[in-house]
């Protein structure tokens, strides 16, 4: 038999040479906050871990990334006995073995930079992400278990868990799971219908998870409720679970199916029947949804992280293609209007990282006990706005990012559909946009809050001595005061008033600051390196519109109708 030999033009495929010496403004931002010493201190491990991502991990996350890498559910053993073994692929087993060697989670809790151990975690976790399979995502909850654990003062379940939380030993590492969804509903946790029984020394859950990711953790922090308690988030509690016991068998619950998602199809993600399953009460048995808050802190940054990180991912690939693509007589990166498809994905790119990388400055600095009440108070409220805007921006970017490819972009095999798939889940896990935004307006409290915002704007704009550069500055300043002002006069309109411009107002609060921080990029890279990229970056976003606000209420009723479909 012959064999046809295909002539002709072959598209060369995008190429990732090394994530961390081509990451510009990750390393001019780690120039511009951290000092010298440590960003020479840290700068080796970030190096290896950009190459890494970029080839041993990035392939084995192509591997991965296929129908038959998909996990599997194993319900019965050979013999008939319910084993509900769930098998990922095996890969994911040498993403679990770097994150731990390399510190992803162990850096934060060793603090050996002190209020800098954050940036510098989750400059590795920005790295590992795109090349982990999504295995960031037990990692973000590992990270918010060991958190919340540390918070709660129980010391027999610190010494158990923490430790293998954080540790860099891959035999003793262990991730958290967090199973918080039910079938009632996802951000309204307080109607929980799972039951918590006091047996002895231990709890006991009786219940169903509807949506559980990372099954294959060895822990999980879960809500329930106990005998007796008040209905709502109040009457719920926090536990500590163990998914198996040391024989390996399941902690009395099944896995009733994997669930069939739109994306993050690496990350085998259950639905669980508990059937008095054996658990520990972490903190008072009850307002579990608070006391879990220390999670949702953790969780969101990390969503904010990979956002960011996933956005420079379709930067990346998409440049590189745009070199070696030919069309139209020359290459598509000297077309000028493929150049502002590109400028645009690298606005997006920079302005998210520089949201997320505040959110962990402050939260690095809270941690070591250097923060002001100020940045405290900030903190409180960027944490939900962050995660918000980076998750809406980060789609919008994977969809430009994998149209720039062209056809290529839509065919599986490529692997470049997998950054919208998997973008497309940022928005929704740990809260969607429109639970965030009520998540910011509570966050507020009082007027001091937004006053301590306002002054992480006003002090990032106020670094600008270049006149354009001022001019972004004085627009970031002035939307973060009209939101203020905003906020005064929906208060006098009622809950359903604000509730109706609470979007808004958070995207203006978020747009503000990665404005002003853009400024003081620009200004740190003018004043460095006599470079106005950076420069260019916080103008372009400017030019795109800060604040979004209208007058309170202005299209309330409008929006009702049309929402209803009533006539007008």
């Amino acid at each position: 038999m012959t064999t046809v030999e295909a002539t002709g033009f072959f598209q060369d495929a995008p190429r990732l040479r090394d994530e961390w010496e081509d990451d510009l403004a990750l390393q001019r931002y780690l120039e511009r906050v951290l000092p010298a010493d440590v960003r020479a201190d840290i700068t080796p491990a970030l190096a290896e871990m950009g190459l890494l991502a970029a080839t041993e991990l990035k392939d084995l996350a192509d591997a991965i990334d296929t129908r038959e890498g998909e996990p599997r559910h194993v319900p019965f053993d050979a013999w008939g006995n319910r084993v509900d073994r769930v098998e990922p692929h095996p890969g994911w087993e040498r993403m679990a073995e770097v994150a731990a060697r390399h510190g992803v989670i162990a850096t934060g809790y060793e603090r050996a930079h002190g209020p800098w151990s954050r940036v510098h975690q989750f400059a590795l976790a920005y790295l590992y992400g795109p090349s982990s399979a999504l295995f960031s995502c037990p990692l973000a909850m590992t990270d918010g278990a060991a958190k919340t654990l540390l918070g709660s003062g129980d010391r027999e379940l610190i010494d158990r868990a923490v430790p293998r939380l954080t540790s860099r030993d891959p035999d003793a590492f262990w991730t958290s799971g967090q199973w918080m969804t039910e079938r009632t509903g996802g951000s309204d946790v307080g109607r929980s219908e799972t039951v918590a029984v006091q047996d002895g020394g231990v709890w006991r859950l009786s219940g169903t998870k509807w949506f559980t990711s990372a099954i294959t953790s060895q822990m999980a922090l879960t809500l329930a409720r106990p005998e007796g308690n008040d209905a709502g988030g109040r009457g719920l509690a926090m536990f500590y679970v163990e998914v198996r016991d040391e024989d390996g068998r399941l902690n009395n619950l099944r896995v009733v199916r994997l669930k069939d998602k739109l994306g993050t199809k690496q990350l085998p993600t259950a639905e669980l029947a508990l059937d008095g399953t054996v658990a520990h009460l972490v903190g008072p048995p009850s307002s579990g949804t608070r006391n879990i808050a220390p999670m949702l802190t953790i969780t969101r940054l990390w969503n904010s992280i990979i956002a960011a990180s996933g956005t420079r991912r379709g930067l990346a690939l998409a440049r590189d293609y745009a070199r070696r693509r030919e069309a139209f007589g020359g290459h598509l990166i000297d077309n000028p209007l493929h150049q502002t498809t590109l400028a645009w994905l690298r606005v997006q790119h920079e302005a998210s990282l520089q949201l997320a990388f505040h959110a962990a400055l402050l939260l690095g600095r809270e941690e070591a006990g250097e923060a002001s009440e100020q940045e405290r108070l900030a903190l409180r409220l960027l944490l939900p706005v962050t995660k918000l805007l980076t998750a809406k921006q980060a789609v919008a970017a994977a969809s430009e990012a994998i149209e720039s490819f062209g056809g290529a972009g839509y065919v599986e095999d490529t692997h470049l559909p997998v950054l919208l798939r998997d973008a497309q889940v940022l928005p929704i896990w740990e809260g969607t946009t429109n639970v965030l935004s009520m998540d910011a307006l509570r966050a507020i409290g009082t007027e001091e809050t937004v006053t301590a915002y306002a002054a992480e704007v006003r002090r990032a704009a106020e670094t600008a001595t270049d006149d354009a550069l001022a001019g972004v500055g004085k627009l970031a300043v002035d939307a973060v005061d009209h939101a203020s002002a905003w906020l005064v006069r929906a208060l006098d309109g009622g809950p359903d008033i604000i509730a109706h411009g609470a979007r808004r107002f958070a995207v203006t609060l978020g747009r503000a600051l990665q404005a002003a921080l853009l400024v003081a990029q620009g200004q740190h890279d003018l004043d460095v390196h006599g470079d106005r990229r950076a420069a260019a970056v916080a103008r372009r976003f400017a030019d795109e519109g800060i604040d979004v606000l209208d007058e309170p209420g202005r299209t309330a009723a409008a929006d009702a109708a049309l929402a209803r479909d009533e006539a007008l």
